[in-house]
């Protein structure tokens, strides 16, 4: 089966209805095991104390702000040439996840920089770039809530979408790009001794993973919302014809 069928919409609510459930369930295993492993049974860090558990929380947020612009770049760009109603309905439906998720980035990053920095903010290449994606997010949400027209509204946010990608890019590159900005480096490299010790290293990553299939369960159930929105509308527009 090609994976362009499942941007039927009838296909892919049968598809996604079979694995939401396990999507969800998934989600709850593994972030409580990651939580309760990071904040009950790691040590605090020898420079940072207990501030370093935050991460579980912050590393997560921030890597799926970032990835999800891109999930929903990808998926405008299969509107923009396929014009596959689906995958703008996923990029809309994944906008206000990733907002989320960028909030709660920015915000643990304020509370891991007041003891750290000494202030909760500071206008650093990372934080200064994680802010205006959020901003993006807001005016991409606000962009489809302007348009009545469903198809144009589709083509203007892909549009704002291919524009805030780059930076999305910047937040995830920043501190490669500007060694000087205050933000440490990454948490997660593939070089061991630039990452964060064992100890706090394999906690996260099922933080992450858990952070993962939450966002796929979130955006398959709010995908699945907006298809039926979509039906919903279009049943009582034929009505008001009739």
């Amino acid at each position: 089966m090609s994976l362009w069928e499942y941007a039927n919409p009838k296909l892919f609510m049968q598809t996604s209805g079979k694995f939401l459930p396990w999507f969800a369930g998934l989600s709850v295993v593994t972030l409580v095991s990651g939580m309760f492993w990071g904040y009950f049974l790691t040590p605090d860090a020898e420079n940072f104390g207990s501030s370093v558990k935050i991460i579980y929380i912050h590393v997560p947020a921030a890597l799926m702000a970032i990835n999800a612009w891109m999930m929903m770049l990808v998926t405008s760009l299969v509107w923009l040439i396929r014009r596959h109603h689906v995958s703008a309905l996923a990029a809309k439906a994944a906008a206000p996840i990733g907002m989320t998720m960028t909030l709660i980035a920015l915000f643990t990053g304020a509370i891991w920089g007041q003891p750290m920095w000494g202030t909760y903010w500071a206008w650093d290449p990372r934080l200064t770039s994680f802010l205006i994606l959020f901003l993006f997010y807001l005016g991409y949400i606000a962009l489809w809530e302007a348009i009545d027209d469903p198809d144009t509204a589709a083509d203007l946010t892909s549009v704002l979408c291919l524009v805030g990608s780059v930076f999305a890019l910047l937040s995830r590159y920043a501190v490669n790009f500007w060694s000087q900005g205050l933000h440490q480096a990454a948490s997660l490299s593939l070089d061991k001794e630039e990452h964060v010790d064992d100890v706090f290293y394999w906690p996260l990553l099922l933080c992450i993973a858990g952070f993962v299939l939450l966002f796929i369960a979130l955006v398959l159930m709010r995908t699945r919302t907006e298809i039926r929105s979509r039906r919903m509308k279009a049943l009582i527009a034929r009505e008001r014809v009739a």
